[in-house]
């Protein structure tokens, strides 16, 4: 059980990070701040307005320190939303990890290192597709070496789905992602059945209940054929797909927001009947502002009701046999089959990116939802039905201003403390340049103080921006 947490400051989060161990979440999950996500320092132009407002701002090692301030990550694991900078994010996590004693071999956790979902989806991305694909392999590589228990990508069709595709087409879009992934590691010269193992999936799980189960099951499906048969990966451990779930934000309403309960609770069953190995319960208050702390314990409560008291977990695949589900599954898996078909015809999952292929069918199917809502064709309770007159009484969260002039000082403190990075940022930009691995010299350039902002912008001045 995890729940996603992240705002304000580093030592803000820890203080909720402690809170929700307390309550008996056992593994943590990570949200940064946009700039932190577009490798921008909070003392960026940028940056203003946007430091610590929808994740935790982490500029340097100090900040990564305090976030994790007494919580041993040895006997943790931690999942970090993080992207184009997922390498530097990684690596901060790493320095912490050695500086508390932990033994590197079992460090668990999950980068999402996912970043064609960002030219598709979110838009959270720094370089242009083919560099950055390249960070991906490098880190797939260095965690073969040196965290051979880390989870090195969290192929997501979460983010596909909240920009508003259908759930065919979520699992259709990322796992042809999932499939440039494996075949870049391998032209980089990696053996799939080396890193395939620690490939990791982040679904979402939406309204429709038995769409929901039978996507899993499909999705489930046509991973281990496509890493058997068209792959020809031999380990089984490679045709497993091992997957996070995540409950729908785009589901949520301002209007009558309890009634958030009842959806996330539907979405959370779905996931787990559909076989997720982790899930994440969306608090209630999410479609008005960052969660209340009584929200998100609401949320993880919702989820230990599940675990603990309904026997869904008691089953493996409990909808085996189903005609209903059976029938489901298979329509899902033949009509992604045929995407995956016309996505391998434009080159892949590059080409078919830079054709707008995946961002039109988004784009398609969003623009039909929306218009079924505003038809009254899809009913959403409390919002074009069963509606009630006046606002919301919801408590919201609120974010102090001064965190970000608070971030700013500090980072400014850290510059003036620390000796000349400029050698060692030098150091990334010739690795980047070449065939080097950029890992190692970004390690050395964080633990000596160096900026996350600042290692983007000397991988900048190699693979330029997009």
């Amino acid at each position: 059980m995890r729940q996603y947490a992240g705002f304000g400051s580093a030592a803000e989060t820890n203080q909720r990070f402690l809170a929700l161990l307390e309550a008996g979440q056992t593994g943590l999950s990570v949200a940064f701040d946009l700039p932190t996500q577009m490798g921008l320092d909070s003392d960026h132009p940028m940056a203003a307005g946007e430091v610590g407002k929808v994740g935790v701002a982490i500029d340097t090692i100090h900040d990564m320190r305090t976030l994790f301030d007494g919580i041993p990550l040895g006997d943790v694991t931690t999942s970090m939303t993080i992207n184009a900078t997922a390498p530097m994010l990684l690596l901060l996590y790493q320095l912490v990890a050695e500086e508390q004693g932990a033994d590197l071999s079992t460090l668990g956790g999950t980068i999402q290192n996912d970043i064609l979902k960002e030219y598709v989806a979110r838009g959270t991305y720094i370089y242009p597709p083919v560099p950055s694909m390249r960070l991906v392999t490098d880190v797939f590589a260095y965690c073969g070496r040196h965290l051979p228990s880390w989870n090195t990508i969290s192929i997501s069709g979460y983010h596909i789905r909240e920009a508003g595709s259908t759930a065919t087409q979520e699992i259709a879009y990322t796992l042809a992602n999932a499939l440039a992934y494996v075949e870049a590691a391998q032209v980089a010269g990696l053996d799939v059945d080396d890193f395939a193992p620690r490939l990791s999936f982040f679904w979402n799980s939406h309204n429709h209940f038995f769409e929901e189960v039978a996507k899993f099951r499909a999705a489930r499906r046509l991973w281990a054929d496509l890493m058997r048969n068209r792959v020809g990966a031999e380990n089984p451990q490679s045709w497993r797909m091992r997957f996070h779930t995540q409950t729908a934000g785009s589901s949520l309403t301002a209007q009558q927001p309890h009634n958030n309960v009842v959806r996330t609770t539907v979405q959370a069953m779905a996931a787990v009947l559909g076989g997720t190995q982790s899930l994440h319960t969306n608090s209630f208050d999410e479609a008005l502002g960052l969660p209340t702390e009584e929200a998100a314990r609401l949320a993880l409560r919702t989820q230990q009701i599940l675990a603990n008291e309904s026997g869904l977990t008691d089953s493996v695949d409990p909808f085996a046999g189903s005609y209903l589900l059976e029938w489901l599954t298979d329509e899902i898996a033949e009509a992604a089959s045929s995407i995956i078909a016309d996505i391998d015809a434009l080159g892949g999952a590059v080409g078919a990116i830079e054709a707008g292929f995946m961002q039109a069918g988004i784009e398609d199917a969003a623009f039909a939802h929306a218009r079924g809502v505003d038809e009254g064709d899809v009913v959403v309770v409390g919002v074009n039905a069963y509606t009630d007159e006046g606002g919301s009484s919801v408590e919201t969260l609120k974010q102090d201003p001064a965190i970000e002039l608070e971030q700013v000082a500090r980072l400014g403190a850290v510059r003036a403390g620390r000796d000349d990075v400029g050698p060692l940022l030098d150091a990334v930009a010739a690795a980047a340049s070449t065939e080097t691995n950029v890992m190692e010299p970004i390690k050395a350039a964080l633990a000596a103080g160096a900026s996350v902002g600042e290692v983007a912008d000397s991988l900048r001045s190699v693979f330029g921006s997009y």
